[in-house]
């Protein structure tokens, strides 16, 4: 009999020491949401460093051109960057893409980076922004 009553008295006092201090809560909404903020910070330095490049051919920096379909964040700060050129026949396009990439690298300093080229949809000048058409007087 005293055998319990000490067992009942011992689990009583572990749970009002657990009550009392409780361990802090790390939520994974607040985690989701850090790692949301730091991609999101990520991502705008991404875009920073896109739009220091230019077509050589067009004066507009090629985030304007909507040369830049996709970019893709992940919280290990790996960044994923899907592009077209103006044309499959660009002259840009064994230089325009590693531009992106080493930019990207030195201005955002992600983990990884990876430029792919895609031609579909096809690039056609209804994907600038109206800044690029106002800057090329298209307006």
């Amino acid at each position: 009999m005293d055998e319990n009553n000490k067992t009942s008295e011992q689990q009583t006092a572990a749970n009002a020491s657990a009550a009392a201090s409780p361990e802090p809560e790390t939520s994974a909404t607040q985690e989701t949401a850090a790692g949301g903020a730091e991609s999101d910070a990520l991502k705008e330095k991404v875009v920073e460093a896109i739009k220091t490049c230019f077509d050589p051919e067009i004066p507009v920096n090629i985030y304007e051109l909507g040369l830049i379909y996709d970019i893709s964040v992940n919280p290990a700060t790996e960044v994923s960057v899907k592009m077209t050129l103006t044309s499959p026949a660009c002259p840009s396009a064994m230089s325009l893409p590693g531009e992106v990439e080493d930019k990207i690298r030195v201005m955002a300093k992600p983990k990884d980076v990876k430029v792919e080229v895609v031609w579909d949809p096809p690039w056609n000048p209804d994907m600038m922004s109206e800044a690029a058409r106002l800057q090329l007087g298209m307006m």
